[in-house]
C-alpha cells in the first residue's frame, strides 16, 4: 500500500471530500488530487 492509497483510505475513513481534506491540511483540492492518484508525493 503506497502513499497515494493510505490518503485515499484515510480521507473516506473519516467521511471527507477531497475539497474538505484540502481545507483541512491548507492545500488545494488539486494538490489532495494529485497525491491521490499518485501524480505528485510532495
Amino acid at each position: 500500500m503506497g502513499l497515494p492509497e493510505n490518503i485515499y483510505k484515510l480521507r473516506i475513513r473519516f467521511h471527507l471530500s477531497q475539497q474538505a481534506f484540502a481545507d483541512a491540511m491548507q492545500v488545494s483540492r488539486q494538490a489532495v488530487q494529485k497525491w491521490e492518484t499518485g501524480v505528485s508525493q510532495s
